[in-house]
């Protein structure tokens, strides 16, 4: 996640890195998926439902909500919803306890019983927006904002330049999840925004951590070495980099940076698309009352439109205190420095934007919002500001980039998912930054959406989108976010946070023809105004699906059986288990051989005409046989079957399964 603002403007480095509503790049055309079709001409279920905090309306198809934990005392403000110090952020796993950061701090939930999960640590350490990873008895939080300590206090920071801020990753050893003890404070230029762990099937002694921050660069004074710039002007920058920690497990408390990768070396900026024409419009009333109330605005010029933005209050101190030096004074502006201000104001962002020492295109992102690592086929996806990287990390420390792929449909590349057998990947775009309502009827179905891709070797070729295909109120911020596989052998399905548009799961095994197969809204938190909340992220873990609400807490889902999704393709992948799950650390899903696993198998192939219904039904009838048999007749009954699914496999339109199908039969009778 990535909020953003139009008051946000910073514009230390580059003013379209700050807070321009849309930063895409060159395009491709739609295909986006279609609603399921309501039964008998009713409308979507979604649509209409009633405002509350933790009594909306809820709607769900093919999955039920279990529980919803309502946030600790700690971390919740009753007396004001939506308040943005205790934002529940990402999630991790380990046994069977869920990790929840919070803007304030991480919460531990034992999810053991998922009905009733219970609090089982809570501890306070502000800092946003504390993204959490574990690795056996470590972990691992992100910390980006100017207010984190790194004591964990609750005082803040209020000097400039402090030592005693914490802006990068805390490292915990959590051997005891109830007592985490503070090992290592590593910092970093630009916080952290996000992180991934990454471990290196060829390095056993050491786990890494590749750092994405995202905010303005530090002073140096603050950390030496962090230094700001385009690359051509300041080989040192720490823009256009990401981080690699590496943590030796003998020694955790060492933990440092080992190497900046600059993956984003010549890569240009691209075009954006505008605005929706409501939000231009109301940005524009935005910033003619900030004008009135003596606020400071600017366009930046080259977008597709000029949709004003408002000066941030850093800028202006920043630029007052500049203005009040020039002429020799010392303390508090005047009215002439503020009238100087307000003349130059546009001036100053147009050559932060264009300097006029730059020759050729603006260049790239400077920073990747989320990193998601496949250690197992050496590649990773960097969803980086203005485009989608493909990354060798075979080098685990040094990681390269091998692709990289645009789309002026896409506002902010914000995380990227494989498909199983590493052939596909998906990345998805914040448009909006998060705490914008961008699933509106009015709002094109490619933007705010996931861009599909095939993959083959180190070339991306786009094939499709996948939005939320049901219209949610403009009072309900909504995106894609976070997600991950659901563990069904045989087909790419993914369970999806959309904030405020809730949790979709959804199906691109055919990736030219992604579909939604079950969800889970709730009712906006206000019916009179936009009140941040809804699915930061909705992860499988071990047959749940369990989605940080931001303002509601902990939700637990499980999928229930229908036409699109049976009970044996749910029950295999109930078969897959994890000790410890960090979504953007993808591990290779290898099924054991199960009855249950040939039955998805069995039940895919019916769905799809695969194979003729007498000899789905005679599968069937072998299989079960087969399973109450014993010993050497068992192994007799599944060679038979195999043999015989050989002979269907020529004629079926599916062959591909068919063998899936039998490789399952011929494990299961050795």
């Amino acid at each position: 996640m990535k909020f953003r603002i139009f008051s946000c403007v910073a514009l230390a480095t580059v003013a379209a890195a700050a807070c321009s509503s849309s930063r895409t790049q060159s395009g491709y055309s739609a295909s986006s998926s279609a609603a399921p079709a309501p039964a008998a001409g009713r409308p979507d279920p979604r649509i209409g439902l009633h405002a509350g905090w933790f009594n909306a309306e809820q709607a769900a198809w093919n999955m039920r909500l279990v529980s919803n934990t309502p946030p600790s005392p700690e971390f919740i403000n009753r007396s004001e919803p939506g308040d943005f110090r205790f934002i529940n952020s990402d999630l991790s796993f380990r046994g069977t306890y869920a990790i929840q950061g919070n803007f304030n701090g991480v919460q531990v939930w034992d999810i053991s019983n998922p009905k009733i999960p219970k609090l089982y640590k809570a501890f306070v350490c502000p800092g946003s927006q504390s993204d959490v990873s574990v690795y056996r008895n470590l972990l691992f939080v992100s910390g980006e904002a100017l207010n984190g300590r790194t004591d964990c206090g609750t005082q803040g920071v209020n000097d400039t330049v402090s030592h005693d801020r914490l802006r990068g990753i805390r490292v915990f050893d959590a051997t005891d999840l109830a007592n985490p003890k503070p090992l290592a404070n590593v910092q970093t230029c630009r916080g952290s925004h996000t992180h991934t762990v990454v471990t290196s099937p060829t390095d056993t002694d050491n786990v890494y951590i590749y750092v994405s921050g995202s905010a303005p660069v530090r002073s140096m004074n603050e950390l030496p070495g962090c230094s700001v710039g385009q690359q051509d002007a300041n080989p040192n920058t720490a823009l256009f980099q990401i981080e690699v920690i590496q943590v030796t497990l003998a020694h955790p408390e060492q933990a440092h940076v080992v190497s900046s990768p600059r993956i984003f070396q010549d890569l240009t900026e691209a075009p954006t698309h505008p605005a929706a024409p409501e939000d231009i419009a109301e940005a524009k009333r935005e910033a003619d009352s900030a004008r009135v109330a003596g606020g400071f605005t600017a366009v930046i010029k080259g977008q597709r439109d000029t949709t004003p933005i408002i000066l941030g209050p850093n800028f202006v101190r920043t630029r007052l205190d500049s203005i009040v030096k020039a002429r020799g004074g010392t303390g508090t502006p005047t009215a002439a420095d503020t009238a100087t201000l307000r003349t130059n104001a546009q001036q100053i962002v147009d050559l932060i934007v264009n300097p006029p020492n730059r020759t050729g295109p603006r260049p790239g992102p400077t920073q990747c919002h989320d990193i998601t690592v496949y250690p197992a086929i050496g590649l990773a996806g960097g969803a980086c500001g203005g485009y989608g990287l493909l990354l060798d990390i075979h080098d685990v420390a040094n990681p390269r980039r091998i692709g990289a792929v645009a789309d002026s449909n896409f506002s902010f590349w914000h995380s990227a998912t494989f498909n199983n057998d590493g052939t596909k990947m998906l990345f998805s775009d914040e448009w909006g930054g998060g705490l914008q309502p961008r699933c509106r009827t009015t709002d094109k179905p490619e933007w705010g959406a996931d861009a599909i891709f095939t993959l083959n070797g180190g070339n991306l070729k786009f094939t499709s989108y996948y939005k939320l295909p049901v219209a949610q109120t403009r009072f309900e911020n909504c995106v894609a976010h976070n997600g991950t596989l659901i563990p069904v052998p045989g087909r790419d399905v993914m369970a999806q946070g959309w904030y405020q548009g809730g949790v979709s799961v959804f199906d691109w095994t055919d990736p030219a023809h992604p579909k939604e197969i079950a969800y889970f809204d709730r009712g906006p938190m206000d019916s009179t105004k936009l009140v941040g909340a809804g699915s930061w992220s909705a992860y499988w873990y071990n047959g749940y699906i369990v989605s940080s609400e931001i303002a509601r807490g902990l939700d637990i889902f499980e999928l229930t059986p229908n036409a699109l999704l049976t009970q044996n393709e749910i029950d295999a992948a109930k078969l897959i288990h994890f000790d410890y799950l960090n979504a953007q650390d993808q591990q290779k899903l290898v099924w054991p051989a199960s009855f249950v696993v040939a039955r998805a198998y069995l039940d895919q192939l019916a769905r799809s005409n695969g194979l003729p219904t007498a000899r789905i039904n005679a599968t069937r009838d072998a299989l079960s046989r087969a399973e109450k048999a014993s010993g050497q007749a068992q192994r007799d009954a599944l060679s038979q079957l195999a043999t015989q699914l050989n002979t269907d496999a020529r004629n079926s339109t599916d062959q591909a399964k068919v063998q899936l199908l039998i490789g399952v039969v011929k494990d299961l009778g050795k």
